[in-house]
């Protein structure tokens, strides 16, 4: 019974089992179905949270006469990590890419991924791990470090006070660029740019370009002109603060998270064919240089008033008559600029602007002396400061002052010039807030003795020792006093004293044409033809006198300092001075000790050509850059 039901089950099956056999006898063989495989050209991608993305081809090879679309999806990728186009529909002979991103908050973590592609009833996989790498290094998006403004890289373990000598310290390369470089160089970290991951330098220079450097190798990865067709960059307006030609003065900003791969914003100057100036915002693609969308945008504005330059109840913007030199603030979405003028070169008003950093679109303007004259953002090249409440401050240079004051104390006509100015962002809007005016502020406005030459810091929290927290800013100018502003309470305008200020201090020194720097509890001051000088904070009150001071002295314009440290622990202070040849000097920050300047090696080793006036020095990941009148130097720990 057995055997024969085993016939029966025989039986059943040949019919079916014939539908596979080719052929008869001991030739017969069994027909293989149309299949695939599924490839992929790397079978590991490494990412960077908010860096660029990294594109995978896939392909398929038919076995046995497939010529049928295979969509092709991927899973189990960690979060924050996208695949783009989410799928793609692959055919043999015809490869697709797909590209994974990381976003700004993924997470480091590494994972394996899965292509999986399907086609009918068939499906097969291709393995991929995904790997999200953690930043390392300090990115230097904005003008000294952050946007108070401090001066301070508190991250930093490479350079210490005991190797930071010249037997151990030097200049390791320069790196050539076609202009003047005014604006202070940018960092960013582990940043995939030109087919690798590497660490960017930018630099912009008046001749209108921008230059993104593999920081470590010196390689040059992309340079870019934001000249428009036929354009020149501007001539100096017989002016020698900017000279000989105008282009990119201010230093821009980067937001590593904006567009693909991270954006740097930059304003440049330039004259078209006919004779005309243009001011224009960039936004570039920082691993290529690229314009963005919607870049560049012609800076054009209005504002209410009947002061300089002004027609129909509206004092005009007129771009021929600016350069924008003060350090560009990214402020919650909005970049924030303010313009100066050609020396002295009536007529000008001072004026603030903001626009989106998405869209580029205008979303505010103020004018600090709409019914008056000059009153323009000069600040030595210093970027405009803000605190985390969303305020802008800066020193405003010397312009019309309405000394007849409305019941709140602001000034009846809404001009400020010569002020200390607190500026408030809420609502999109830019309104004065608050400020402060010297009680002989006329007068110095007349002098040309006025504030404007240096920039505001934003001091950290302190606390006295009564337990109160102080909110307080700090800026000084040509008059050599240090003014400290309580920025909950200013001290607007008194005509017979300053008593409404927080504190002010006599310098003892020349005028200021730079910016402070800020470490552990001490506030840096480098005036003109004085000493570098500490001044530290105890009792939520700055020293009336330096606690300790360099050896050598600095000439016009002074020096705006930097500071480097490894948490409170290996300060250092550097300071450029604008010589023939230039020198860098790096001082311990507790003493201020010399440890180093580019003048100590042998044989002029470290010499790196002529001084340059704006500059401020950047350390980043172990090496300081500094830019001059055609470069950028490097500095470092010598091999």
């Amino acid at each position: 019974m057995r055997r024969n039901a085993q016939f029966r089950f025989l039986g059943l099956l040949l019919p079916i089992l014939g539908i596979l056999v080719d052929g008869c006898g001991s030739n017969s063989r069994v027909l293989a179905q149309p299949d695939f495989v599924l490839n992929a050209s790397a079978t590991s991608v490494t990412l960077t949270p908010g860096g660029s993305a990294v594109p995978v081809t896939l392909t398929a090879t038919a076995e046995n006469g497939f010529s049928g679309t295979i969509q092709v999806a991927v899973s189990g990728l960690p979060t924050g990590v996208t695949a783009t186009p989410a799928t793609v529909s692959l055919t043999v002979g015809s490869p697709q890419q797909m590209s994974f991103a990381a976003s700004a908050t993924a997470a480091t973590s590494t994972v394996t991924a899965q292509f999986v592609g399907t086609s009918g009833m068939l499906s097969h996989t291709a393995p991929v791990s995904v790997s999200v790498a953690a930043v390392t290094g300090r990115d230097v998006v904005t003008y000294h470090y952050d946007v108070a403004r401090t001066g301070l890289n508190s991250t930093e373990t490479t350079l210490t006070t005991a190797n930071v000598t010249s037997s151990k310290f030097g200049l390791l390369k320069t790196l050539p660029v076609d202009g003047v470089v005014d604006a202070q160089p940018l960092f960013l970290a582990s940043l995939t740019a030109g087919g690798q991951q590497r660490n960017l330098l930018f630099v912009e220079t008046e001749h209108d370009s921008v230059y993104a450097f593999d920081a470590d190798s010196g390689t040059q990865i992309w340079k870019s002109t934001i000249l428009g067709t036929n354009e020149t960059t501007s001539g100096d307006h017989n002016c020698n603060q900017i000279s000989p030609e105008i282009g990119i003065t201010a230093t821009p900003v980067i937001d590593r998270h904006a567009g693909a791969h991270g954006a740097i914003f930059v304003v440049g100057m330039s004259l078209d064919s006919g004779g005309a100036s243009h001011q224009r915002l960039h936004a570039l693609d920082v691993t290529t240089g690229a314009e963005l969308s919607g870049s560049p945008k012609e800076i054009q504005a209005t504002y209410p008033g009947t002061g300089a330059n002004s027609s129909g109840g509206n004092v005009v913007f007129d771009p021929a008559q600016y350069a924008e030199r003060a350090g560009i603030l990214l402020l919650n979405g909005v970049l924030y600029m303010g313009w100066t003028s050609h020396c002295d070169e009536e007529p000008y008003t001072g004026w603030l602007m903001g626009y989106n950093e998405t869209t580029l679109a205008q979303t505010s303007v103020l004018n600090l002396t709409p019914n008056g004259s000059e009153g323009s953002i000069w600040m030595a090249g210093a970027g405009l400061a803000a605190d985390s409440s969303g305020n802008i401050y800066f020193l405003d240079a010397n312009g019309t002052f309405d000394t007849t004051l409305d019941a709140n104390g602001f000034p009846v006509n809404h001009d400020y010039g010569n002020g200390f100015m607190k500026i408030s962002t809420a609502g999109g809007t830019l309104a004065v807030a608050d400020y402060f005016e010297m009680d002989n502020t006329t007068s110095e406005s007349g002098a040309d003795e006025d504030l404007g030459s240096g920039g505001a810091l934003v001091l950290p929290d302190i606390t006295d020792t009564s337990g109160v927290v102080h909110h307080l800013a700090v800026g000084a100018g040509k008059d050599g006093h240090i003014y400290i502003a309580n920025r909950d309470s200013m001290g607007k305008f008194n005509p017979s004293n300053n008593n409404a200020l927080y504190q002010e201090i006599n310098g003892g020194g020349g005028g200021v044409w730079a910016m402070p720097a800020y470490f552990n509890n001490t506030v840096y001051y480098g005036a003109v033809g004085d000493y570098l000088k500490a001044y530290p904070i105890a009792n939520a009150k700055i020293a009336t006198s330096p606690s300790q001071q360099s050896a050598s002295t600095f000439g016009y314009p002074g020096t705006t300092p930097s500071v480097t440290a490894n948490g409170t622990s290996n300060g250092i202070v550097w300071a450029v001075e604008n010589s023939s040849p230039a020198v860098l000097h790096a001082y311990d920050a507790t003493s201020l000790q010399e440890l180093y300047n580019s003048n100590q090696a042998a044989n002029n080793r470290d010499q790196f050509g002529n001084g340059n006036k704006f500059i401020t020095p950047i350390v980043a990941n172990g090496k300081l850059y500094v830019g001059t009148p055609n470069s950028v130097a490097v500095f470092g720990l010598l091999p």
